[in-house]
């Protein structure tokens, strides 16, 4: 079974805290505050691997996290930083972030060795150490370190072949992969046999061409019909796409089934689908032509190619007697064409990373959404958006709330039972504004202040 869909919690390791330590060596007087730093926590990375072929590994796993970072310690030893968590998905994933920190999030993993971090670990606190002025030279308090980055993120694998089988269920399909190639998929004569895309590999002189079996779409398919979305998705991926009809669907569907009505049902769902899907080259593979005679086929050949233009081959084929399977190959070969970069068969099907979510490091030339013609780049590096500013609010009489990102977490620091650190975090907010806009609000001195989960109070009035 194909797992092309999971859904996982991730967790970035928190930071360390800072430590609060003294110098205290025999012979060396007033030593003074030596606590180091903690360590970043370990980042969550998701790792394009081509040795992987579908999300298995990721069934029935629960929070997947990362390490946290070391605490700081005397004598200036700052904590080591937490090991980054790193998992292997195969070429062609696509990650959304669904909720927590991660939400509106997306990424897109195509090559070998692309790697893109999920979820950032949290910053490490700073010891004592790195308070001391001139006016506080035995600072007594250090910071905490910060929660890593959590959420979940929905994986889904959109295969990456060169060219796509589509078609109605029991249009030949199967067969057609299962000749072209070496694949097995299963083969009966009844609809829906294939339930799951199937790979092959037709092998040319010069290069290799990845066929996928896309299974058996009907009418309602781009609407969640049957199992529509699920098989459609790998069909975003190809860079040709072969439409295989039933040149005798009476034998299989019954009397009345039209080849022509057919043909619109599966090109009206793909269309409807992605409208992308329209603008790619197209084959017409006319199945189990062995079931006609002769003069029927190359008329049915004749009036298709007629229909369809120049642009679209129309070939007729048998798997049953090999009859057209070397001019399909030798076709397909021509139409699909060298493929200089990985990123070109996927031009248009990639969307460049949430605005603010991320960018791009690597060879010259990378570029952070997929285009035609578009460098790869080798490594991907996606930062969170910076969030400034701060908003009060008066939610009470006496209880003002003040709400933004950096504020609170520059209060998650400190600890609001430590007298010297609430004085220092005082001076902190007078200097950011957030007091001037308390007092705008109408602070008054006894009122409460509440900065993500913390409450306290604070002296608006300036220091003397």
């Amino acid at each position: 079974m194909l797992y092309d869909r999971a859904d996982i919690e991730v967790q970035a390791g928190a930071g360390g805290d800072g430590c609060m330590s003294f110098r205290r060596e025999a012979h060396v007087p007033k030593g003074g505050p030596d606590g180091g730093d903690g360590g970043r926590g370990g980042d969550v990375v998701l790792l394009c691997d081509d040795s992987l072929r579908d999300l298995h590994r990721f069934k029935g796993r629960a929070a997947l996290r990362a390490r946290r970072g070391g605490r700081g310690e005397g004598a200036l030893r700052h904590g080591a930083r937490g090991e980054d968590l790193v998992l292997g998905v195969p070429p062609g994933t696509e990650i959304v972030g669904v909720d927590g920190d991660l939400e509106g999030r997306r990424f897109d993993l195509v090559a070998h060795g692309q790697r893109a971090i999920v979820a950032r670990g949290g910053s490490g606190g700073h010891g004592n150490k790195r308070f001391t002025t001139s006016t506080r030279q035995a600072p007594r308090f250090a910071e905490r370190g910060l929660p890593g980055e959590q959420g979940r993120l929905s994986l889904q694998l959109k295969l990456l072949a060169d060219v796509g089988l589509v078609g109605l269920p029991n249009a030949g399909k199967s067969s057609l992969i299962s000749r072209l190639t070496r694949a097995a998929p299963k083969v009966a004569d009844y609809p829906f046999t294939t339930l799951e895309p199937a790979l092959g590999v037709l092998e040319g002189d010069e290069r290799q061409l990845v066929i996928a079996d896309i299974p058996g779409l009907i009418e309602g398919a781009s609407t969640g019909a049957g199992l529509g979305h699920d098989f459609l998705s790998h069909v975003e991926r190809c860079r040709l796409l072969v439409h295989v009809l039933d040149l005798a669907p009476q034998l299989s569907q019954g009397e009345g089934a039209d080849p022509a009505a057919n043909y619109e049902t599966i090109e009206r769902e793909l269309v409807a689908y992605e409208p992308r899907l329209a603008s790619l080259p197209r084959v017409l593979a006319l199945s189990k032509a062995d079931l006609l005679p002769a003069p029927e086929v190359q008329a049915a050949v004749e009036a298709w190619s007629a229909r369809l233009g120049e642009q679209v081959p129309v070939i007729a084929t048998s798997s049953a007697t090999r009859q057209g399977l070397a001019e399909l190959g030798a076709t397909l070969m021509a139409m699909v064409g060298p493929l200089e970069q990985p990123a070109a068969a996927l031009a248009g099907a990639h969307a460049p990373p949430a605005a603010g979510v991320g960018g791009v490091t690597g060879r010259p030339g990378a570029a952070g959404a997929v285009r035609p013609g578009a460098d790869l780049a080798e490594h991907m590096v996606y930062r969170p958006a910076e969030r400034s500013g701060f908003s009060v609010e008066r939610v009470e009489d006496h209880l003002f709330v003040v709400r933004g990102r950096g504020i609170e977490q520059l209060v998650q620091r400190f600890d609001a039972a430590n007298e010297e650190a609430m004085a220092h975090l005082e001076s902190r907010l007078r200097r950011i504004g957030v007091i001037a806009g308390l007092e705008n609000a109408g602070f008054e001195p006894g009122d409460e202040i509440q900065i993500g989960d913390t409450v306290f109070e604070l002296d608006p009035s300036p220091p003397k």
